[in-house]
Protein backbone atom coordinates (compact mmCIF):
# COMPACT_ATOMS: atom_id res chain seq x y z
CA UNK A 1 0.00 0.00 0.00
CA UNK A 2 1.03 3.58 -0.62
CA UNK A 3 -0.73 6.31 1.35
CA UNK A 4 -0.71 9.75 -0.28
CA UNK A 5 -1.78 13.04 1.25
CA UNK A 6 -2.55 15.73 -1.34
CA UNK A 7 -2.39 19.18 0.22
CA UNK A 8 -4.69 21.76 -1.30
CA UNK A 9 -4.05 25.27 -0.02
CA UNK A 10 -5.13 28.83 -0.70
CA UNK A 11 -1.55 30.09 -1.00
CA UNK A 12 -0.59 33.61 0.06
CA UNK A 13 0.59 35.35 -3.10
CA UNK A 14 4.38 35.68 -3.23
CA UNK A 15 4.83 35.25 0.53
CA UNK A 16 7.22 32.39 1.28
CA UNK A 17 7.13 32.71 5.05
CA UNK A 18 3.34 32.69 5.31
CA UNK A 19 3.03 29.82 2.83
CA UNK A 20 5.46 27.61 4.71
CA UNK A 21 3.57 28.38 7.92
CA UNK A 22 0.21 27.70 6.24
CA UNK A 23 1.35 24.43 4.71
CA UNK A 24 2.89 23.23 7.96
CA UNK A 25 -0.35 24.00 9.79
CA UNK A 26 -2.22 21.87 7.24
CA UNK A 27 0.09 18.84 7.58
CA UNK A 28 1.37 18.97 11.17
CA UNK A 29 -1.30 16.59 12.50
CA UNK A 30 -1.13 14.12 9.62
CA UNK A 31 -0.04 10.66 10.66
CA UNK A 32 0.66 7.47 8.76
CA UNK A 33 1.19 8.81 5.26
CA UNK A 34 3.89 7.84 2.80
CA UNK A 35 3.86 10.85 0.49
CA UNK A 36 2.83 14.46 1.15
CA UNK A 37 2.08 16.24 -2.13
CA UNK A 38 2.36 20.04 -2.11
CA UNK A 39 1.21 22.35 -4.92
CA UNK A 40 3.31 23.61 -7.80
CA UNK A 41 5.34 26.66 -6.67
CA UNK A 42 4.06 26.01 -3.15
CA UNK A 43 6.16 28.73 -1.53
CA UNK A 44 5.02 31.62 -3.74
CA UNK A 45 2.02 30.69 -5.80
CA UNK A 46 2.37 30.47 -9.60
CA UNK A 47 4.32 33.66 -10.19
CA UNK A 48 6.44 34.84 -13.10
CA UNK A 49 8.49 37.05 -10.74
CA UNK A 50 11.27 34.48 -10.72
CA UNK A 51 14.14 36.88 -10.19
CA UNK A 52 12.55 38.22 -7.01
CA UNK A 53 11.35 34.90 -5.56
CA UNK A 54 13.81 32.27 -6.77
CA UNK A 55 15.55 30.04 -4.30
CA UNK A 56 18.40 27.57 -4.65
CA UNK A 57 18.60 23.83 -4.34
CA UNK A 58 19.92 24.35 -0.80
CA UNK A 59 17.56 27.18 0.10
CA UNK A 60 15.17 27.59 3.03
CA UNK A 61 12.24 25.96 1.22
CA UNK A 62 14.19 22.80 0.39
CA UNK A 63 15.53 22.60 3.95
CA UNK A 64 11.93 23.00 5.15
CA UNK A 65 10.91 20.06 2.93
CA UNK A 66 13.74 17.92 4.33
CA UNK A 67 12.77 18.76 7.91
CA UNK A 68 9.10 17.95 7.20
CA UNK A 69 10.01 14.66 5.48
CA UNK A 70 12.11 13.61 8.47
CA UNK A 71 9.48 14.70 11.00
CA UNK A 72 6.67 12.85 9.22
CA UNK A 73 8.83 9.94 8.06
CA UNK A 74 7.26 10.55 4.68
CA UNK A 75 8.30 11.74 1.24
CA UNK A 76 7.48 15.37 0.52
CA UNK A 77 7.01 16.52 -3.07
CA UNK A 78 6.27 19.94 -4.60
CA UNK A 79 7.81 22.48 -6.94
CA UNK A 80 9.72 25.70 -6.37
CA UNK A 81 11.28 28.48 -8.40
CA UNK A 82 14.98 27.68 -8.57
CA UNK A 83 17.82 29.85 -9.85
CA UNK A 84 20.78 27.94 -11.24
CA UNK A 85 23.50 28.91 -13.73
CA UNK A 86 21.77 32.23 -14.54
CA UNK A 87 18.54 30.42 -15.45
CA UNK A 88 15.24 29.89 -13.66
CA UNK A 89 13.47 26.54 -13.37
CA UNK A 90 10.09 25.40 -12.12
CA UNK A 91 11.72 22.49 -10.30
CA UNK A 92 9.92 19.64 -8.61
CA UNK A 93 11.64 18.31 -5.50
CA UNK A 94 11.01 14.80 -4.26
CA UNK A 95 12.42 14.64 -0.73
CA UNK A 96 12.82 11.25 0.91
CA UNK A 97 12.42 10.81 4.70
CA UNK A 98 16.19 10.35 5.00
CA UNK A 99 16.82 13.71 3.28
CA UNK A 100 17.81 12.38 -0.14
CA UNK A 101 16.49 14.66 -2.88
CA UNK A 102 15.41 13.86 -6.43
CA UNK A 103 14.51 16.65 -8.86
CA UNK A 104 12.63 17.18 -12.10
CA UNK A 105 12.51 20.42 -14.11
CA UNK A 106 9.09 21.09 -15.62
CA UNK A 107 9.27 20.21 -19.32
CA UNK A 108 6.18 21.90 -20.73
CA UNK A 109 5.99 25.54 -19.73
CA UNK A 110 2.60 27.27 -19.65
CA UNK A 111 2.76 29.72 -22.56
CA UNK A 112 -0.62 31.31 -21.74
CA UNK A 113 1.03 32.78 -18.62
CA UNK A 114 4.35 33.49 -20.35
CA UNK A 115 6.17 30.85 -18.33
CA UNK A 116 8.45 30.01 -21.27
CA UNK A 117 9.71 33.64 -21.32
CA UNK A 118 10.95 33.36 -17.74
CA UNK A 119 11.77 29.72 -17.09
CA UNK A 120 13.96 27.15 -18.79
CA UNK A 121 12.30 23.87 -19.71
CA UNK A 122 13.69 20.59 -18.49
CA UNK A 123 14.31 17.65 -20.77
CA UNK A 124 14.68 14.64 -18.49
CA UNK A 125 12.05 12.52 -16.80
CA UNK A 126 12.28 11.24 -13.26
CA UNK A 127 11.21 7.88 -11.87
CA UNK A 128 11.38 7.57 -8.09
CA UNK A 129 11.36 4.15 -6.48
CA UNK A 130 9.70 4.18 -3.07
CA UNK A 131 8.11 1.36 -1.06
CA UNK A 132 8.15 -0.96 -4.10
CA UNK A 133 6.42 1.67 -6.24
CA UNK A 134 7.92 3.30 -9.34
CA UNK A 135 6.52 6.83 -9.40
CA UNK A 136 6.84 9.41 -12.17
CA UNK A 137 6.26 12.92 -10.81
CA UNK A 138 5.46 15.72 -13.28
CA UNK A 139 4.37 19.34 -13.05
CA UNK A 140 1.04 20.88 -14.03
CA UNK A 141 1.04 21.73 -17.76
CA UNK A 142 2.98 18.54 -18.54
CA UNK A 143 -0.50 17.00 -18.23
CA UNK A 144 -1.40 18.43 -21.66
CA UNK A 145 1.34 16.43 -23.38
CA UNK A 146 0.52 12.75 -22.90
CA UNK A 147 3.38 11.55 -25.07
CA UNK A 148 5.72 12.90 -22.34
CA UNK A 149 4.04 10.74 -19.71
CA UNK A 150 3.48 7.64 -21.85
CA UNK A 151 4.21 4.62 -19.72
CA UNK A 152 7.00 3.19 -21.81
CA UNK A 153 9.35 3.21 -18.80
CA UNK A 154 7.21 0.93 -16.64
CA UNK A 155 6.14 3.19 -13.79
CA UNK A 156 3.29 2.29 -11.42
CA UNK A 157 2.01 5.75 -10.56
CA UNK A 158 1.91 9.05 -12.43
CA UNK A 159 1.75 12.00 -10.04
CA UNK A 160 1.29 15.66 -11.01
CA UNK A 161 1.75 18.68 -8.77
CA UNK A 162 -0.24 21.65 -10.03
CA UNK A 163 -1.30 25.18 -9.24
CA UNK A 164 -4.45 25.98 -11.16
CA UNK A 165 -5.62 29.56 -11.71
CA UNK A 166 -8.90 30.68 -10.14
Amino acid sequence: DLRICAVQADLVWENKTKNLELLYALVKDIEDTDVIVLPEMFATGFTMNAKEFASTASGVEVLWMQKLAAEKNSCVVGSLIISEDDKFYNRLFWVMPNGVIWTYNKRHLFSLAGEEKVFTAGNEQLIVEYKSWRIMPLVCYDLRFPVWSRNNVNYDLLLYVANWPE
